[in-house]
């Protein structure tokens, strides 16, 4: 709001109206909303019959620099579900960024406030993806269990990293796909959100979720009760859509 009267004081042209986006929602029956201030909005909508959220906007990570494109999901998996994907060179940036983290402090103990993409790094062990060699070079994975990560990743999934590898995420901008207390997320460095780019995101995140729900199912409980678990956040603004920071 504060910006919002400062802009109009001095003058400035209002921010962007979003209508190209606003526009290409509507068209997919998705709900859309201008998040507070004009920096971004959100969108919402279904895969079947279970909700998705998106948001674009200002980052949440440090190692995202401009604007940042998050998709969250409830899928009800088991709470010990937890893999993770990013592209190559952020994996590379964030192992570097975390061992000299705690060899230059003398830390013994991985810090709860760290995110889990960093911790998971040091903690789980890697995982090597079933893609053709030219895709799997674009991207870095780990998770609490390889053979969960391994059936989460099946020919669909890989199809759709391997479209991204090629458009979304050609030039290895940070990307994060990971399961994690029943859901999936995934963020994206995002600088333009034009409605091509919404698209593509969308449908690498609903092979993802698909994915997810079937590496989930053929966990048994047993299983799923040794796993390790974390208790950071993955995504700190969890805005509801009576959010009083979210508008129409």
């Amino acid at each position: 709001m504060l910006n919002a009267i400062k802009r109009w004081i001095s003058g400035e042209p209002p921010g962007p109206d979003w209508g190209e986006v606003s526009s290409w929602a509507q068209k997919q029956g998705f709900g859309f909303k201008r998040a507070k201030e004009e920096e971004g909005f959100v969108l919402e909508g279904t895969f079947g019959d279970r909700p998705w959220r998106l948001e674009w906007g200002a980052p949440q990570r440090a190692y995202i620099t401009t604007h940042e494109l998050r998709l969250r999901m409830e899928l009800q998996l088991p709470s010990g579900l937890q893999m993770l994907i990013m592209t190559r060179s952020l994996l590379e940036m964030l192992e570097r960024e975390t061992f000299e983290r705690y060899t230059e402090s003398n830390q013994t103990l991985i810090d709860v406030s760290t995110p889990e993409e960093m911790r998971w790094l040091a903690m789980f062990p890697k995982v090597n993806l079933d893609l053709p060699k030219d895709v799997r070079v674009h991207y870095g994975s780990v998770a609490a269990d390889p053979m969960a990560a391994l059936q989460w990743v099946d020919a669909e999934l890989g199809q759709q990293l391997e479209n991204a590898s090629l458009n979304l995420l050609r030039d290895q901008p940070p990307f994060v796909l990971m399961t994690l207390r029943g859901r999936v997320y995934m963020r994206l460095q995002l600088s333009i959100p034009e409605p091509e780019r919404l698209q593509q995101a969308l449908a690498l995140f609903k092979t993802a979720a698909a994915g997810a729900m079937r590496a989930g199912g053929s966990i048994s409980e047993s299983q799923n009760q040794e796993w390790p678990t974390t208790a950071s956040t993955a995504w700190q603004t969890d805005l509801m859509p009576e959010d009083p920071k979210v508008r129409g």
